[in-house]
């Protein structure tokens, strides 16, 4: 039992990192301190003047873990990086998680290539970017393979040089094809150096060198040759043509400003790379209703740059933010150089920021609405749910249980999850009936659910011995709320299994009515009725059909492997003459399940005993 007045006492004078866990296990809070014991005590001082969001939180807090380090720069490190990984409730959170696409050339190479990256890697390459978008890094490489004609290939060479005839971009003219030694290594590396000169921004030498190109070959004649240099120049203007120059330093830069409102700020961002504006893109924050604005640019700040890898020279903001000497160390040692954090109140700078500011304001009136209806039919959803059926307890993990079956055939059992009202597919389960001969729903559900939650304590005890995160497991995470896919025969096969096991999480049963639609919900041998408009409805109706698409996709994939087996070969004294004589004589197997015995011994090689077999299999 996890004593917190006794642990409170054992925490060290130093740097480090706090997680905050409630009564499930579940990380709901990670935060940093420059001195461990001061700063996790003042949650559990009553005389403390906390945030309502902070009260709530302790009053859910039933252990608690810290991480010592060495500097507070460490600690500032980890609580990113932890905060991005296990995204607790009471954090403030940047929903957006993108990975900006990179353009990479593979200079390690004796050949490069230029290629299309998700991430940057210490692989002595070099990186361009990040781009705003994907199209837009495609696109770009589109362009530079036309002009200079790089492989695009995945040749080993030089050591595969003449191993294989040159690929089809050769010979329709795409290829220089140094796979065939047509072309100098030192040649090879000069065409390099110009695309690299191109993904710098100097496309002035580029149009140049193109320019040249162009009119010698129109003073050679070789009209064909000049105008595919002519379309070549025509691509690089067109890109140049795209990137506004708004600082003559040529730096990069990025431009940060934000509108708040309520629990939700939407954060702009300018992305500057020499000196051009090559795009914008915009990020979602919940959780701020209690923060000054300074809060909200630190935890904007602090959360962005530990997911991009690319750091700009400097970073230009509309507030000034907590901790900005610590931050600024860990940025220029990401970066491996010195970062400039700036908020400039005239000049240039601080127009940009202004105009950051103003399109952060028109983009937040454009998709806040849309945000707040997302929550409405997710977040708001679930709440809704769990206050109809009572439970006072928060329902983060839902997971719903269904059963398909053709007679008994090639039962399957599905387990679907959502977390705040949304699929999480990575999480989900599919279980192939094992122990349960014929149409048997409830066997067939105690069986999923007695693995499904046995794996969890079995995997669980695994990983506390091997002191593991248990958030990291398979089956470690246990949902707040199970929905069973009927009323309340498979929710009393699911508190069996429960109990049995001695877990405690509650079961609804999501009740049909006689047309097979969504009716209701059975909780605590109650059946509650559910405004057909409401978004908790439609939530439920959502799982519901969710949980039997993928039993269904499950029950259909194992039946095409299955194809000549038979429902009928399931049976004692069936066997495939006899098969063929019953689909015969009835035409299906639904005429078959609906025959009599007597019906049944009229089919040509029959006796009572099978004929009796095959009766009760259909209606026992």
């Amino acid at each position: 039992m996890f004593d917190i007045e006794e642990e409170l006492k054992k925490l060290p004078v130093k740097p480090g990192v706090y997680l905050m866990k409630d009564k499930y296990d579940n990380i709901i809070y990670v935060g940093k301190a420059i001195k461990l014991r001061n700063r996790v005590r003042q949650y559990f001082r009553k005389s403390t003047n906390h945030s309502n969001k902070i009260k709530k939180m302790v009053t859910m807090i039933t252990s608690f873990e810290y991480i010592v380090t060495d500097s507070e720069l460490e600690a500032l490190i980890l609580e990113c990086n932890l905060i991005k990984k296990h995204r607790p409730k009471y954090n403030t959170l940047l929903k957006d998680d993108k990975a900006y696409p990179y353009i990479k050339v593979t200079i390690n190479e004796k050949y490069p290539r230029i290629i299309y990256a998700r991430e940057l890697k210490k692989d002595k390459a070099k990186y361009f970017g990040p781009y705003t978008n994907a199209r837009g890094a495609k696109e770009t490489i589109e362009v530079i393979t036309k002009i200079w004609k790089v492989r695009t290939c995945n040749r080993n060479l030089p050591k595969d040089i003449g191993k294989e005839r040159p690929c089809l971009n050769y010979h329709i003219k795409q290829c220089l094809g140094p796979c065939q030694n047509y072309i100098k290594e030192e040649d090879y590396k000069m065409i390099i150096s110009e695309i690299i000169e191109f993904l710098n921004g100097k496309y002035e030498k580029v149009i140049n060198v193109l320019e040249e190109r162009m009119n010698k070959a129109a003073v050679e004649l070789d009209f064909e040759r000049a105008a595919e240099v002519r379309d070549q120049l025509a691509s690089v203007k067109s890109i140049a043509g795209k990137q506004k120059i708004i600082n003559a330093s040529m730096e990069d830069q990025d431009i940060i400003a934000f509108a708040k409102a309520h629990d939700e700020a939407l954060v702009q961002v300018y992305f500057v790379r020499n000196g051009k504006l090559i795009g914008r893109e915009h990020f979602h924050l919940n959780g701020v209703e209690e923060l000054h604005r300074q809060q909200v640019m630190t935890e904007f700040v602090k959360q962005f740059y530990s997911g991009t890898p690319f750091i700009p020279k400097e970073i230009i903001l509309q507030e000034e933010i907590d901790e900005a000497n610590i931050i600024n160390s860990w940025l220029s040692n990401k970066k491996g150089q010195k970062v400039y954090i700036k908020v400039p109140r005239k000049g240039e700078k601080h127009k940009l920021v202004e105009l950051a500011a103003n399109n952060a304001m028109l983009t937040f009136e454009q998709f806040g609405e849309k945000i707040r209806k997302e929550d409405s039919r997710t977040k708001g959803a679930v709440k809704e749910i769990t206050e109809i059926l009572n439970i006072e307890d928060e329902v983060k993990r839902l997971e719903a249980y269904d059963i398909s079956n053709i007679h008994g055939f090639e039962s399957v059992g599905s387990m679907v999850v959502f977390e705040e009202g949304k699929p999480k597919r990575s999480d989900y389960r599919k279980f192939r009936i094992k122990s349960v001969k014929g149409p048997d729903d409830y066997k067939s559900m105690e069986e999923v659910l007695t693995r499904r939650f046995t794996h969890a304590l079995e995997e669980q005890k695994e990983m506390l011995l091997k002191k593991q995160d248990l958030n990291l497991g398979k089956f470690t995470r246990l949902p707040n709320l199970i929905l069973m896919d009927g009323g309340k025969g498979q929710v009393n096969i699911a508190l069996k299994v429960l109990d049995k096991l001695g877990l405690s999480i509650p079961i609804c049963g999501m009740v049909k009515d006689d047309k097979h639609r969504t009716r209701g919900l059975y909780y605590n041998n109650i059946e509650y009725s559910i405004n057909k408009s409401s978004e908790g409805f439609k939530l439920i109706t959502r799982i519901q059909d969710e949980a039997h698409r993928f039993a269904i996709e499950y029950h259909r994939k194992l039946r095409s492997k299955n194809q000549i087996q038979s429902i009928l070969d399931d049976i004692e004294g069936v066997g495939p003459k006899r098969r063929i004589n019953l689909i015969k004589h009835f035409g299906s197997v639904e005429k078959i399940r609906n025959a009599s015995v007597e019906d049944i011994e009229e089919v040509e090689g029959m006796n009572k005993k099978v004929a009796v077999n095959i009766y009760n299999f259909f209606n026992k």
